[in-house]
């Protein structure tokens, strides 16, 4: 009913128009024509137009517009080929219109199209046109070519406020932030009055460009210049202090805001969302719903992802009903952000029924199935999916292939993974950073080589200091440490390049893995040139580092001149962990003692190092006291490596029964690592009944275990039983398992 009711003005006038004999009016139909345009009756002009027996520059324009106003920005290019055939020319709305619809049109053509565009407009003298020529500058800052939009800025001669508010945002969309804060400037001394659009873009430019400075005097100047009463202005002026990380003087700005919209609420729970700060995020969106501002896609989609990254599924669950509640779930924005929830909490099954009943996808929707099922390592999964987008039609992009990369772990993915580089190549794709490092990292995992790394580096345009850090990182997760040095001597081989905290850390922890105190030494060296000391990561990765190579002293002395200039507590922690390895207990006792004088905050990780060092001296009730006080002091439940230690101590000291009970009683599911502590403890006290079951809860769970095996046969031989002993040796053999065989390594 709704429908014909809609209709039936446009059919009333279209009948009157008939019985009038207007029909053959251009000027009456052109006006028709708009009309039916305007009210989404697309087919209905068409049909009027295809039935005009004259039509002028006006019929043209209106069907070019209507066109890509209705999504079809292909039928209004040959509409507007069309007009230029039949002998017209484009007047400013037409040409406006197609430069706006450039972006909307496939990759291969829409550059070429803009060219063309242009050269109309400088043909039939409307570059210079404030509509033509805006759209012509943000059509080419779109399109990355920002060299171009400069010089087409440049040749327009009487520039007023449109133009360059145009290259202001223009400069903003391709990420030139100090560019745009300069094109400000220059707008200033040209003495034009700025407008809301200007603030706007010139706020955004601080942020990209952490201007903050500039952006506090452009705050200023809104007050100023009165345009605290715009809405959008405030909400630009918001988000520019959430970035900023001035979130009491964004929350003051935010109350001013004397007509708050959707965007200014979505403004004040994106910038809580971003600190994780739930209660606030929260609060906000109830105190936007009694304003009577209902959310909207860009709510559903920021409150979905907080959820995710919690991992709270009951929460994200909840925000997933009220979005369907209030119709969003087949908005892609929206979409996306539950493919994203539901992958995170581990529901890939979930994701995936969700993505296959959607109606309307983007590149984005694919990639965030991609990315979930990377985020487990379903490299099948992965892989299917990414033939099936490429099956569609869609185009990948950067992001997709970074998506399937990072399910790519093991060496059996070897082959697909040469597929993807091919296709990488062939697409153009090599010389991109962002797909380079994702290649980089899953070459790590599938070959653990890095010559073939070394042609991505060579085709990579070039590696900034974030690539080089996540590339060398990635070898050291896979325990690459001989490749992290080379790999480093080969950034380092560029005077240019300067490591960073994270860098040097990751070099530091590849030289303690594998035990190379020379490589130790010249890294320190280096950290101490750069200025990089007395970071906490760097100078804990140091102490870290000259423990595992056995050099204590140097350890200490490391730790000795950065810890009066700090309070962190992962400083302490390595430096407690170093003694406790060492067998330096009474030091390591001592070293809490003073942490818990300066009134530093623990972790678990404190805890563990403690616990450890009582483990060694056999201090139980020192040992039972500390772990207590995790919980009564400072509020903190143990995790597993607490228990684990508790464990150890109460087995190495013979309370096997006690273990036991607190094995049973710990909130986590037993792993294969404590029961070994206590078939450890069961060995040295002859405690032969517990050993074995013990020893076969290991077995249970790893039946691949070569120590379980061992420490079993072990159990038995200790008590004398050595038919026993025998038999396991051979059920090790029978399920072909061997023993690991132990190697030494030192520094020539």
């Amino acid at each position: 009913m709704a429908s014909s009711t809609t209709h039936r003005p446009s059919s009333h006038l279209h009948a009157h128009a008939l019985k009038l004999g207007t029909s053959a009016d251009t000027f009456t139909i052109n006006h028709l024509l708009i009309f039916y345009s305007n009210r989404g009756q697309f087919e209905s002009a068409l049909k009027v137009f295809d039935e005009m027996p004259h039509k002028n520059l006006v019929s043209w324009t209106a069907m070019v517009s209507a066109s890509v106003r209705n999504g079809a920005p292909h039928l209004g290019l040959r509409f507007f080929v069309s007009m230029i055939s039949s002998g017209f020319c484009p007047n400013e709305f037409a040409l406006a219109t197609m430069l706006s619809a450039c972006q909307s049109m496939a990759h291969a053509s829409k550059l070429l199209v803009a060219f063309s565009l242009h050269g109309i407009a400088v043909k039939a003298g409307l570059d210079g046109n404030p509509f033509v020529g805006s759209s012509l500058l943000l059509m080419y800052a779109k399109h990355g070519r920002i060299a171009a939009a400069e010089r087409a800025f440049t040749h327009i001669k009487n520039k007023d406020l449109t133009f360059w508010n145009a290259m202001l945002e223009g400069y903003v969309l391709s990420g030139f932030g100090h560019h745009a804060i300069s094109t400000v400037l220059l707008m200033h001394h040209s003495g034009l009055a700025a407008d809301r659009f200007t603030y706007i873009s010139a706020l955004k430019a601080c942020s990209i460009s952490n201007e903050w400075d500039f952006g506090f005097h452009l705050h200023g100047l809104v007050i100023h210049n009165m345009f605290e009463s715009d809405t959008s202005v405030m909400n630009s002026l918001v988000d520019m202090y959430f970035r900023a990380g001035h979130k009491e003087t964004a929350v003051s700005v935010f109350r001013k805001i004397r007509q708050k919209d959707t965007v200014s609420w979505n403004t004040m729970i994106s910038g809580f969302a971003h600190d994780e700060d739930d209660k606030a995020v929260f609060g906000y969106l109830i105190d936007m719903s009694r304003t009577g501002c209902k959310p909207n896609e860009v709510t559903f989609s920021v409150l979905l992802r907080l959820s995710g990254a919690k991992e709270n599924a009951s929460l994200g669950l909840q925000i997933f009903a009220l979005a369907y509640r209030h119709g969003y779930t087949d908005n892609v924005l929206v979409a996306n952000a539950v493919i994203n929830m539901l992958s995170r909490y581990g529901l890939l099954n979930r994701a995936y029924s969700f993505f296959f009943s959607l109606t309307s996808t983007n590149i984005v929707t694919w990639n965030e199935m991609i990315a979930g099922y990377g985020l487990f390592s379903h490299s099948e999964n992965a892989m299917r999916l990414f033939r099936s987008l490429v099956c569609v039609g869609e185009r990948p992009d950067e992001f997709t292939y970074s998506a399937v990369l990072s399910a790519f772990q093991e060496a059996q993915v070897a082959r697909d993974h040469e597929q993807i580089h091919a296709i990488i190549l062939k697409q153009g794709f090599a010389s991109c950073q962002f797909v380079s490092t994702s290649l980089i990292k899953a070459n790590a995992a599938a070959f653990g080589s890095v010559q073939n790394s070394l042609k991505i580096i060579e085709d990579t345009e070039k590696m900034d200091l974030v690539s080089w850090g996540v590339i060398i990182s990635a070898f050291l997760k896979h325990g690459l440490n001989d490749e992290v040095l080379f790999l480093f001597n080969l950034f380092r081989g560029d005077s240019m390049n300067k490591p960073d905290e994270f860098i040097l850390a990751t070099v530091l922890n590849a030289c303690a893995n594998a035990a190379l105190i020379r490589h130790c030494r010249c890294i320190h060296s280096l950290v101490l040139k750069t200025g990089h000391s007395k970071h906490f990561c760097v100078a804990s990765a140091v102490v870290d580092a000259y423990a595992k190579c056995g050099e204590i002293t140097s350890a200490e002395s490391a730790f000795t001149a950065v810890s009066s200039a700090t309070d962190d507590a992962i400083l302490y922690n390595t430096m407690l962990t170093a003694y406790a390895n060492h067998g330096l207990i009474h030091e390591a006792l001592s070293l809490y003692e003073e942490m818990t004088k300066a009134q530093l905050n623990p972790t678990p990780a404190t805890f563990v190092a403690v616990l450890s060092a009582c483990s060694h001296l056999g201090l139980v009730e020192q040992g039972k006291l500390v772990f207590s006080t995790m919980l009564s002091a400072y509020g903190m439940h143990p995790a597993r490596a607490n228990y684990a230690c508790l464990v150890d101590l109460l087995a190495r000291k013979g309370l096997l029964d006690e273990a036991k009970c607190v094995v049973e009683a710990m909130p986590f599911q037993p792993w294969p690592a404590v029961w070994s502590s206590l078939v450890n403890g069961c060995r040295i006290h002859g405690n032969k009944q517990l050993g074995v079951v013990a020893a076969e809860q290991i077995l249970r769970m790893a039946p691949s275990s070569d120590g379980a095996y061992v420490s079993l046969s072990n159990v038995y031989a200790d008590d004398g039983e050595w038919q026993s002993a025998e038999e396991t040796r051979r059920r090790m053999v029978q399920n072909q398992v061997q023993k690991l065989k132990g190697y030494s390594r030192i520094e020539m």
